[in-house]
């Protein structure tokens, strides 16, 4: 029986699904790119090198990578170069100010001063010029330039520059860049941001060879004409190092090099006597660590995740001693948990950059529990509002809060009533119902503004039957690696005699039980001391016997008592009549600017008369200079950001 073509079964592949399990032709392009850069990562060598294939046939630059590809010698002076490829559209429009403004951070400089931007031809460049210049840019490429030794380079800018010429020369057109010089690491580096635009003015597109090979060699070429080329003693004292190094090393590169399905056969370099003797012992070191195993004299077995344990274990390394640092000799129990599973609260002892180029941040928090904890910021997190001395809590996200339970727990017939809430919190004989209540209006505001939660008059909202699991989903699309809230920028040493609801105040009023009797958990219980010793003093505590009874809505009166006088300070200055707000009144105007202060951070709304002090949100920045309305609730605040319509 005849077949007709159009019957025949066709197979047809498609593109790489997304992991929602959709598909996209961008996501194949990505997909491409992902695996050429694995590739790269794994030693795949350059277009120029023998008997190889050109890896690209577009971008400048891909010529010179050819050429330099067999120019280093094994004395040539190591250099590692982490680049990023940065699409400004897509990263936002504070992507550039930011990281500008993150290399010339204090502390980088050799003295520990703030960095100076330097450029081409000058040596106090400036970076809102260069910022503007790079307006119209499509895209923009960041490079971090570490060479080995490069304390003994006497000029370290001097080289940058050479450098930045000589690649200038390989990609045959001028470049607009600016270098910051950073000596607060081990081993001194530079951060270069170079614009993406060419000199003709068409996008500056650089070859992915020159990128992956062509700049590490020129790099290379240039520090061992100014250091000279390494002695056999250098390289060799070098490789003994590496022999007991806890982390991926050169010659742990060597091995799985070398490797045949992770067994490698050390009778296949018998001319290279010294060599195998060294990866002789980095196996026998491996062996001790349980990433390698003896077959016989001359055949090891690699465990399969080598690569990837030596790496963890290498960061793992470099966390210890930056918390041990930080530390400064206080002996804590150190808890290296990057992403924490349960609410983390306590002092910052240290931050910086765990991924440099990335930006991504990091804090070292001394923790009411009495331990140390490193954690990682979410992607975008602004270190500079974050300071040291701070006290900050650390929330996992999508995980079920607290004050989601308790609203939940008070719901009756879909409805949440404040007045119900505040009438059991003082059945309880919690210290300060009020403030209680005002910290789950504040949730529900923010709930409300998402959609989750409906305001139907004031103090009541109606409560989906799933409010809980929309609550944790709400949460982890807001940031899936964790919500970092600073709760003050006081030290508890200033807090002690602060005007104003300090966050021992709220520690006060709360649930001290899980204050460590240890660490900086006993520092807060002896500055809680010493905070209700002052309360006394002002007549906001009496002492009965060996108890202290704070006064009745402790934290709205130290609240009251701060933004009074801080009004008649701002007051002075502008010539505007300060208008305290009551309860449930509206305030518009202007939003002008804001005030730390150590009952919070607050926005000063300007109706060209007068002004108010409105708790502030970080919704209500990017509306700086416009006219906003919000209405106070206690501590709690309802942002009206749009364009209300009147009668």
């Amino acid at each position: 029986m005849a077949t007709r073509d159009d019957e025949r079964l066709r197979i047809k592949p498609g593109a790489p699904k997304r992991p929602d399990g959709s598909q996209s032709g961008q996501r194949t392009q990505r997909f491409v790119s992902q695996v050429l850069k694995q590739v790269s990562k794994a030693g795949a060598k350059a277009s120029g090198a023998r008997g190889a294939h050109f890896a690209s046939t577009f971008g400048r630059g891909r010529v010179a990578a050819g050429l330099a590809c067999n120019r280093l010698g094994a004395d040539a002076r190591r250099v590692v170069i982490k680049s990023r490829y940065v699409m400004l559209k897509k990263a936002g429009a504070q992507s550039v100010s930011t990281h500008l403004r993150y290399i010339e951070r204090d502390g980088v400089t050799r003295d520990g001063e703030r960095g100076q931007a330097y450029g081409p031809e000058t040596d106090t460049a400036d970076l809102k010029a260069f910022e503007e210049r790079g307006k119209g840019d499509r895209h923009q490429f960041r490079f971090i330039v570490s060479v080995e030794d490069a304390g003994e380079l006497e000029d370290l800018r001097g080289y940058t520059r050479e450098f930045m010429r000589r690649m200038a020369t390989d990609l045959e057109t001028r470049l607009d860049w600016v270098a910051v010089d950073h000596w607060d690491t081990d081993n001194p580096h530079m951060h270069i941001v170079l614009r993406g635009r060419a000199a003709n003015g068409q996008d500056l597109v650089i070859a992915p060879d020159y990128m992956a090979h062509g700049m590490r060699t020129r790099a290379s070429e240039l520090a061992t004409e100014w250091l000279g080329p390494r002695s056999e003693l250098e390289i060799r004292q070098g490789l003994l190092r590496e022999v007991e190094e806890v982390r991926l090393t050169s010659l742990d590169r060597a091995l799985l090099r070398h490797a045949t399905l992770d067994r490698v056969d050390l009778t296949l370099q018998p001319n290279d006597r010294p060599r195998q003797t060294l990866l002789r012992a980095r196996l026998q070191r491996l062996e001790a660590m349980e990433l390698a195993g003896r077959i016989d004299a001359n055949h090891w077995q690699l465990s399969p995740n080598m690569q990837q344990t030596l790496t963890t274990m290498g960061e793992r390394g470099d966390i210890l001693r930056t918390m041990h640092k930080a530390l400064r000799g206080q002996q804590r129990e150190c808890v290296l948990e990057m992403e924490p599973t349960r609410p983390v609260i306590g002092r910052i002892a240290a931050k910086g950059l765990a991924d440099e180029l990335n930006d991504r941040g990091y804090l070292v928090v001394d923790g009411i529990d009495g331990h140390a904890h490193y954690v990682r910021l979410p992607v975008g997190a602004d270190l500079a509002a974050l300071p040291v001395g701070g006290i900050v809590e650390m929330k996992s996200a999508g995980r079920e809060r607290s004050v989601d339970r308790n609203i939940a727990g008070i719901v009756r017939d879909g409805l949440y009533r404040s007045v119900d809430h505040l009438v059991q919190l003082r059945q309880e004989g919690v210290a300060d119902p009020q403030a209680g209540v005002d910290a789950h209006v504040r949730r529900l505001e923010a709930l409300r503004r998402s959609g989750i939660v409906e305001r139907m008059v004031d103090g009541v909202w109606r409560v989906p039957p799933d409010f809980l699991s929309r609550t944790q989903a709400h949460d982890a699309q807001r940031a899936a690696d964790g919500i970092i809230e600073l709760r003050s920028h006081l030290p508890i040493e200033q807090q002690v005699r602060a005007q104003g609801a300090t966050w021992l105040d709220h520690q006060m009023v709360g649930d001290t039980r899980n204050l460590s009797p240890q660490g900086f958990g006993a520092e807060v219980r002896g500055a809680l001391q010493d905070r209700r010793d002052f309360l006394v003093e002002q007549g906001l505590a009496k002492r009965r016997g060996s108890r202290v009874v704070l006064a009745r809505n402790l934290l709205a009166t130290l609240r009251d008592r701060e933004l009074a006088e801080v009004g008649k300070v701002i007051q002075h200055q502008t010539g505007l009549l300060h208008r305290p707000l009551r309860e449930g009144e509206r305030a518009n105007g202007i939003y002008r600017r804001s005030v730390q202060l150590a009952s919070g951070r607050f926005a000063m709304l300007d109706d060209g008369m007068g002004f108010s002090l409105v708790p502030w949100k970080p919704v209500v920045e990017q509306r700086l200079g416009q006219q906003v309305s919000a209405i106070v609730r206690g501590a709690s605040v309802t942002w009206e950001l749009g364009r209300q319509r009147g009668r």
